[in-house]
């Protein structure tokens, strides 16, 4: 009987197998090594990426609170200038309103009635004068509430009163301004 002594060879295929399985973990070592570092150069990329949208993003931001804060000025230059305007627009509308009024308080004023004082607090009129009698005070008030300008003409104060020697009533009126919004009476003739 022959014998045929396999040990050798056995331990050559342990060793062969050996080899294989450590050459096996060093390519696997490597190539999870590889993957992990291209994951982590992958994740650097990303991060670096998102770091400057978020700096661009916070120049875009800067950019437009400064334009927003020049949008704020424009906006009060704009109610300045709108307030300058209706101060404007109503000292010319004031321009011409006492000189219409006082021209229709002489155009409503009767011969031998005389004025003495002449009072406007914002709508309201205080006018006071000298009359020789009652009639000429009616028509007065008549002429000032028939006016396109006056409204609500009430007699406050009449009583009898000597100017250099001749007896005459002196009066007092309040009466107010008509504003565009009032609607004015139809005209009457004198």
């Amino acid at each position: 009987m022959v014998r045929i002594n396999l040990l050798p060879v056995r331990t050559s295929k342990k060793k062969e197998t050996a080899r294989q399985q450590l050459l096996i973990l060093a390519a696997s070592v490597i190539v999870v090594l590889i993957a992990g570092l291209g994951l982590f150069t992958y994740a650097q990329a990303r991060i670096k990426a998102t770091r400057d949208e978020i700096t661009r993003a916070e120049g875009e931001l800067q950019q437009l609170k400064v334009k927003i804060g020049e949008l704020e000025n424009v906006k009060k230059l704009k109610e300045e200038v709108t307030k300058k305007l209706d101060v404007l627009a109503q000292l010319r509308r004031g321009k011409t309103g006492p000189v219409r009024r006082l021209a229709t308080l002489a155009d409503a004023t009767p011969e031998k009635l005389w004025l003495t004082k002449y009072s406007e607090g914002g709508t309201n009129v205080s006018i006071g004068g000298i009359a020789l009698d009652e009639d000429l005070i009616a028509t007065f008030m008549r002429n000032l509430q028939n006016s396109a300008d006056y409204t609500n003409v009430e007699l406050v104060v009449s009583e009898q009163t000597e100017v250099s020697g001749i007896k005459a009533k002196r009066f007092e009126l309040t009466c107010a301004i008509k504003t565009a919004s009032q609607p004015e009476p139809p005209a009457q003739k004198k």
